[in-house]
């Protein structure tokens, strides 16, 4: 039908009719205010973090391996509860209001007075009873667990802002037709809301040289545009969708919990099926690597950038250039580039990029540390890994963005309607958190196993777990090969 009305261009760029721009133009607005709200919490919470005193980018795979994952299976519990008592338009309400409430509690109540609610007494004690060195990771955590909080509550904004508020909302309100056409459109504006956020962290971080008046600025900001995103929610609501559309709590009539399989279901159907496993190591390889590096790249940054301020400009650069090179991708290259290319090679282009720009990075930290003299007959230097690892950053993200979750899902075509609702089921519950907290987890017991305090000195053990997460992700998907290639013959 698109085809038909549109231009080629405009069909790749604004496929939208004229009766529905009253749904489609908020609903872009409040995709573009959720993700800037998310990356702008990502730019800070980081900062906080690597930056607090006694901290590092060593207490971020603590947090997210103890911290946000429990949190986060505490959070989707109470939301399913919910979800069966309320109607949606309040579920909506209370999870938006509950992060805007912790947001401001936070920027104007917990962090000014930080120093004064710190317990650094006992957390000198617990230190000296570890070692000079040992342990360092957990006790930052208990330190600083005003910024570990804050790290918290933004990740799980990314999952239930983004994940529940906006694509649970569209999912339901958008026929068949209408997603074909507009997916794209909401990618494209979260990565316009990347680059945006990169440039008000930069810009606060220019304006201002004490962190406390950055936070409350960018705090208050991130709370205008929450008003906005309820504004918008309420207006669809009342004025764009029919009557009566929200008259049942949203899991009332169970057909979300029938297909729903519980966690250890899902790790039974997992081993069971070859095809499965497969799908399941593709996604556990490139949460394991992306979040592995990152962790590294973070690390390395700190040291060039130990101040809160600079750190945080810092990651505001990174944020506007993924969001740019990912806008272009997504608008120009991606679907098209896989359409020539054909499934194998654009899911191969994935742990290609991230194994070689990952072993490169990894390696150049090898070679700091021992003080080698490989690089022109000099020491590497630190910028130059700093900034190889942003590079690697943004390809990563780019390739995951733009390849990697078109192609992963194109591999489920070829199972059967129940095939591929426990198979999604599987690789979903089971595998994403296996990808994310398995590097979390790894990292930590490295960490505490070597009784170290710096995740670059890690470093030589990380490099081979690099290589065969990439080499098991690239045999996941020559297995997948045959079944999708013939999928695709059919098409």
């Amino acid at each position: 039908m698109s085809e038909l009305v549109f231009s080629k261009w405009r069909a790749r760029l604004w496929p939208i009719h004229h009766q529905e721009l009253r749904k489609i133009i908020p609903l872009l607005l409040m995709k573009f205010l959720i993700s800037l709200n998310y990356a702008l919490l990502t730019g800070m919470k980081d900062a906080m973090v690597v930056t607090a005193q006694g901290g590092g980018a060593e207490v971020i795979p603590v947090l997210k391996g103890w911290g946000v994952l429990p949190v986060a299976i505490l959070a989707a519990f109470l939301y399913a509860k919910l979800s069966m008592r309320l109607r949606q338009t309040t579920l909506f309400a209370i999870i938006l209001f509950s992060f805007l409430s912790l947001i401001a509690l936070y920027g104007y109540v917990l962090y000014p007075n930080m120093d004064a609610l710190s317990p650094h007494h006992s957390a000198d004690a617990l230190q000296a009873w570890f070692g000079e060195g040992r342990g360092q990771h957990w006790v930052a955590v208990y330190r600083n667990w005003i910024p570990s909080l804050f790290f918290i509550m933004a990740e799980l904004w990314g999952s239930f802002a983004i994940f529940i508020l906006f694509w649970g909302f569209t999912s339901q309100i958008h026929t068949l037709s209408e997603a074909k056409r507009t997916y794209t459109l909401y990618i494209a504006a979260g990565d316009l809301a990347s680059i945006a956020a990169g440039r008000m962290l930069v810009h606060y971080s220019q304006v201002s040289p004490q962190f406390l008046n950055s936070l409350q600025s960018i705090t208050f900001a991130i709370l205008v545009f929450g008003l906005i995103i309820f504004v918008l929610y309420q207006w669809l609501v009342r004025r764009v969708l029919p009557a009566g559309w929200d008259t049942a709590p949203l899991l009332a009539t169970g057909t979300s919990t029938q297909k729903a399989l519980s966690f250890r279901k899902s790790l039974v159907h997992l081993f069971s099926s070859k095809y499965v496993l497969c799908l399941a190591v593709m996604v556990i390889s490139v949460g394991l690597t992306v979040n592995m590096i990152e962790v590294s790249w973070k690390a390395s940054l700190k040291l060039l950038y130990p101040d809160i301020i600079q750190y945080q400009a810092y990651m505001g650069t990174v944020t506007s250039l993924v969001g740019t090179v990912a806008l272009i991708t997504v608008l120009l290259i991606g679907g098209g580039l896989i359409r020539y290319l054909g499934w194998f090679v654009s899911a191969l282009l994935t742990p290609a990029v991230i194994g070689v720009s990952g072993v490169l990075f990894l390696g150049l930290i090898l070679l700091y540390r021992t003080e080698s003299t490989w690089f022109f007959g000099m020491q590497v230097p630190l910028t130059m890994i700093v900034l190889v690892g942003a590079v690697q950053q943004v390809a990563a993200k780019v390739m995951k963005y733009s390849f990697f979750d078109s192609t992963k899902e194109m591999a489920f075509i070829p199972l059967s309607p129940e095939e591929k609702t426990k198979g999604k089921a599987a690789v979903d519950v089971v595998s994403s958190r296996l990808g994310k907290s398995g590097a979390s987890w790894l990292q930590v017991g490295l960490l505490d196993l070597v009784g170290t305090g710096s995740i670059l000195s890690i470093s030589h053990f990380l490099l081979p777990v690099l290589v065969i997460a990439v080499v098991g992700w690239i045999y996941a998907i020559k297995t997948l090969r045959p079944a999708v290639a013939a999928s695709e013959a059919l098409q």
